[in-house]
Formats: structure tokens, sequence, C-alpha cells
């Protein structure tokens, strides 16, 4: 991810159906994706995903996390446009950076909001098992509850 990538992006993003089961249900609007998209740069972990059939930005994903002592690294902040739910792309683009991070870690974790069950499903349609759930404190203090969904890599128990 870039900066020139706002644009598309936000245009991708803006849709308040993405984010209406995600805790962040206002990140559509403008100044809560800034802050979004800035995070997204600054994690330095960032993609933007776009449809090679049509070269179009349909949204985005990050690693962010990386845990050497752990061999973990967490998969997250993902969103796709509507019209790519459902398919083949959030599995595609979940194998690609699990084959990735797999050379570097031997588990990957993925934070859900408890009540995103498009999300949930997802994870559960890619072989992701529940773990339990975690408190973190996001960049404001408010505390945000994920429930936890780990992969580990082929070979690992």
């Amino acid at each position: 991810m870039q900066p020139a990538d706002w644009d598309a992006l936000f245009a991708a993003a803006s849709d308040p159906l993405i984010w209406q089961q995600h805790p962040a249900r206002d990140r559509y609007t403008e100044p809560v994706f800034r802050q979004f998209f800035q995070e997204a740069l600054d994690s330095r972990g960032a993609f933007v995903i776009i449809d090679r059939a049509t070269r179009e930005v349909i949204g985005s994903s990050r690693y962010f996390g990386y845990d050497a002592d752990k061999s973990e690294v967490e998969i997250g902040w993902t969103f796709l446009t509507r019209p790519y739910w459902g398919g083949k792309f959030n599995g595609e683009l979940k194998r690609l950076m699990l084959d990735h991070a797999f050379q570097f870690v031997d588990r990957v974790v993925f934070l859900v909001g408890p009540n995103n069950q498009r999300s949930r499903r997802a994870m559960e349609k890619i072989g992701a098992v529940f773990t339990g759930t975690r408190t973190k404190t996001d960049v404001e203090g408010k505390l945000i509850e994920s429930v936890v969904y780990e992969l580990r890599r082929p070979g690992i128990r």
C-alpha cells in the first residue's frame, strides 16, 4: 500500500454495508477511514487487493504483530467490496498471505469482531480454528474484544 492508493481504496471502502458487522461500523466515513489508511501505511505490512481481470481496487489486508519468539504473525484488517464476497477472492488472498507467512512463522492468528459472522464464517472456510478471545486497546484507548482464530504451518502442532 502506498499513499497514492488513497482515492481508489477509499472508494472501495465507502460502502456502509461492508462495515455493518464490524466493530468500527463507521469506517466507511472519510475521517475514520483516513485513520485506518494511515495505520495501514504505518504498519508497512498492508496490501491493496486488485482484481487481475478488471485492475479494479477491491479491498485491502495486512500483516501485523510479528512475534519471532512466538513464531506468530497476525493477518487482518481485511475488507473486500461486496461483489467479491463469498467467492474465491478472500480464500485466494488468504492462501497467498498464509503461504508467505509460513515461510517465517509457525502460526498465523486472525482477530475478528465477535458479532462479525461473515468474517467468522470466512475463517472457518479457510480451516482456521477458534482458540478464544483477546481484548486490546485501540489507538483511542477504547477496549476492543475479538475472537481469535488460528492456523498453524502444515506439519506443526
